[in-house]
This record gives structure tokens, sequence and C-alpha cells, in this order.
């Protein structure tokens, strides 16, 4: 057996090398890597692999193990064989050691690893990052990088490259209804002579051209801990952004899209003067909107969480609607509280949605309308199995809401799904049918 030894190596060159590290390097009668770290070792008497071409470097080391096994009864038994592979940061990263474990035996293998691109892009902009998202976009999709941002993570680290490079990920950014801002720190040249680390917007980044970035950066993307207030006189009277509103800091993602908040106020069919009931309102979004549509209409945001209960309040007072009660209570014991409802919206049930169902059907007005928001099987099979038991007394439809965005990747321009969302609608059947 040849050992062989995989060596992180930063910008510092061999000067970063640990004793341990530095003396598997110096031992070494192979050496692999890439033009840049085989050139911190200029007078290493071993032979050089290029690390260019992944699998031309593993036919090479294969040809020198079997050589050296074949020639093993008569090798010098005072010379000790070994590789040592150099590659950046921590080879388990992100880098080349999953593939090396792919190829040899785990007992051939020793790690020496270096400080990692993210650990010292964290060190540099003084976050601790116990608890941050890591992805690569090195070479890959950036959904696991969408899909960290669509959920609000607080701090994500991503590897870039060429295509994928850090005003690509701003103009990803940009263009996602996020449910929270973001700043994005670009760290070049870690541990290098001419390390640089700048902070931007997202929007001055995504229109970055005339500062090149060095390839080999990282990009932090921090999220703002409140988003600012919003101008009430530029907002939309209808579909206001996803951002515009607080959420919940270990869930920014937990309300309703403003796409699928659209189709259900339209649903509801909202009138002046009405009592409206938004129930397990989370955020308090479509509430929100249905108190802005109709400033004659009461709205009524029943949500059983206090964290909820105060994300309501604080969003009621930031959009300056007076006609929005926020009310802490589990549905369906806290619906007694509340005056009869002309329209209402189920975005959340806790488990008892046939409860919730019975009991707004008692008290819905003449005329009234249900629109429910369903993101799971489970609770469309509970909805439907009550429209059945139920369906002389309802009219109803449903829609099964698909819907994709739009999102820069690199120079190119592609479709990002958003989760399903059946919305059910129903009214009772002793008023005209309702659109279908």
């Amino acid at each position: 057996m040849v050992p062989i030894h995989v060596v992180g190596i930063g910008l510092e060159g061999a000067a970063g090398l640990t004793a341990a590290a530095r003396q598997a390097v110096n031992r070494a009668t192979l050496l692999v890597g890439s033009d840049r770290h085989l050139a911190y070792f200029p007078d290493h008497a071993a032979p050089k692999v290029p690390l260019a071409d992944f699998h031309a470097m593993l036919r090479q080391i294969h040809a020198y193990i079997g050589a050296a096994s074949q020639a093993e009864t008569d090798a010098d038994p005072d010379t000790d064989l070994s590789i040592a592979v150099l590659t950046s940061g921590d080879p388990l990263f992100f880098g080349l050691g999953r593939l090396l474990l792919s190829e040899f035996p785990a007992d051939w293998l020793t790690f020496h690893p270096h400080l990692s691109a993210i650990q010292l892009a964290f060190s540099r902009v003084k976050v601790p990052w116990q608890d941050a998202r890591l992805v690569s976009a090195h070479g890959r999709s950036p959904d696991t990088l969408i899909q960290a941002l669509q959920q609000g993570a607080a701090k994500i680290a991503a590897l870039t490259d060429g295509h994928n490079t850090p005003p690509a990920i701003a103009r990803l950014v940009c263009n996602l209804d996020l449910p929270g801002q973001y700043h994005l720190w670009v760290c070049e040249n870690l541990g290098g002579a001419d390390e640089r680390v700048q902070c931007f917007a997202p929007a001055e980044l995504a229109t970055q051209q005339d500062i090149p970035f060095a390839p080999l950066n990282v990009v932090i993307l921090l999220r703002d801990a409140e988003a600012d207030a919003p101008d009430l006189a530029t907002l939309p009277m209808f579909g206001i952004p996803d951002a515009a509103f607080l959420s919940f800091g270990d869930r920014p993602g937990l309300m309703t899209k403003r796409d699928v908040r659209v189709l259900a106020l339209a649903e509801l069919a909202l009138q002046p003067g009405q009592v409206v009931w938004d129930i397990g309102a989370g955020t308090g979004s479509v509430a929100i909107e249905a108190a802005r549509l109709c400033p004659a209409s009461t709205v009524y945001a029943l949500e059983k969480t206090a964290a909820g209960f105060s994300l309501i309040q604080q969003n009621a007072e930031r959009f300056q609607v007076k006609n929005l009660k926020p009310t802490q209570g589990k549905a369906p014991a806290a619906l007694s509280l509340l005056p009869a409802p002309d329209r209402v919206f189920i975005g959340g049930s806790g488990g008892q949605l046939g409860e919730i169902l019975d009991d707004c059907a008692e008290v819905l007005k003449p005329g009234g309308r249900m629109v429910l928001a369903i993101a799971t099987l489970d609770h469309l099979a509970i909805a439907q199995t009550w429209l059945q038991a139920n369906r002389s007394a309802w009219q109803q439809h449903a829609l099964q809401v698909n819907l994709a965005r739009t999102v820069p990747v690199a120079a190119l321009t592609r479709f990002a799904p958003l989760n399903p969302v059946t919305l059910i609608t129903l009214q009772r059947s002793d008023r005209a049918p309702i659109l279908s």
C-alpha cells in the first residue's frame, strides 16, 4: 500500500502548513496538485502531477501505485513511497476528499485540513457561524442557495465559480421575493497578500461591472435584523411584496406567499362593511391585505402562538391598518369570542380543520364565503371528507396553484417552482353559484 496524504493548503502556501502536513509533503515521492499549489514547492524533488483533469490525475496515481506494488519485492526496504495531494482549504469540505474517498480505500488516505475559505470568511466579517447554511455553487446548480434564501436563513455562505459569481448571486437575491433583506460580503483571496473583503447591498452588487472580483472568493449573505419600514405611499394596493412584512425569525418564509395571497383574496370576493376572519393568521399578511382593501370592514386575525400574535400587532402598526383586530387564541375554541363573519380565510388549522369548518359553517352569515389554503395532502383529505359530508349545503370549487418564478442562473434565466397550494372556495348553496 502506498499511503496518500491529502494536504489542505491556503494562499500563504507552505508557510501555513502544520508540522505534520509539511512533513507529509516533504517525504512524498509523488506530488499532486494544481499549478498554483505545486508552485509553492518549486524545489521538491518528487515527480509532479498537475491537477488539471481529475480523471487523468487518477490514472497517474493508479499507475504509480501499480508500479510500486509490482516492484515491491525488488525495492530497497528502506525506501518509503508516499503520495501528497495538495488541495485548497479543508479537503473534506466541498473538496477533493470526497472524490478520493470514492476512489481509494479510506485506510490509504490521511487528511491534513487547512482552514476552509468559509472559516476564514466568517472570521473576517466577525460573525459566529455554527448556525450558518453552507452551500456550494461551484460547478453546481444554485438550487440549494435558492432554497436557503427562500427559507430566510439568517447566515449563508456560498462558494462561487466563474458562472455563479458574486454579482450573479446578488441578481438572484434581487429577483427572488424573499421574506427578508440581505447584505452580501464578498471575501477574496483569503489568507493572501491581496486579500479583500467588501460589503454590498444586493442591488449595488448586482450591477457591479467596474470592480473585477478575484476567482478565489466566497460570498457571505447575512439577513438584516429587521426590514426597513415600507413606504406606504408607494406600496401597491393589492399584492404587497412578502419582504415588506415582518416575519418569524426562525421561519421567515412561513407566510401565505404574495402570489397565493392575491388569489385567495380574489376568491374571498370582499365587500365593504364586512366582518372577516383570518384563522391561523401567522404573520397577518392576508388579514392586513384584506384590511387595506376594505377599510370599512373589520378584520379579525386569529393566531394561537404568542410570537405570531406579536408579529400581527407589529405588522398592523407597520402598515397603519386600524380596522385589523389581532386576536390570540386557538381555533375552534376562540371563534366563539368573535362576531359572526361574512368571510373566512383558513390558512392554518392546528390539526383541527374539520372542527373549525363545523364551527365556521354554523356562524357564517347568509351569502358568506370561506376560502381554505391547503398545502398538504393530509389536510386536503380532511377537507374533502368534510365537503362530502356537507355537499348539499355548499357550492364549492378548488384551484390547484402551481407557480414558478424566473430566477437568474449565471447568465441564463430559468423558472423556480413554489410549493403547490390548493385553494378551496365555499359558499352556501342557497346563493347564486360561485364562479368556477
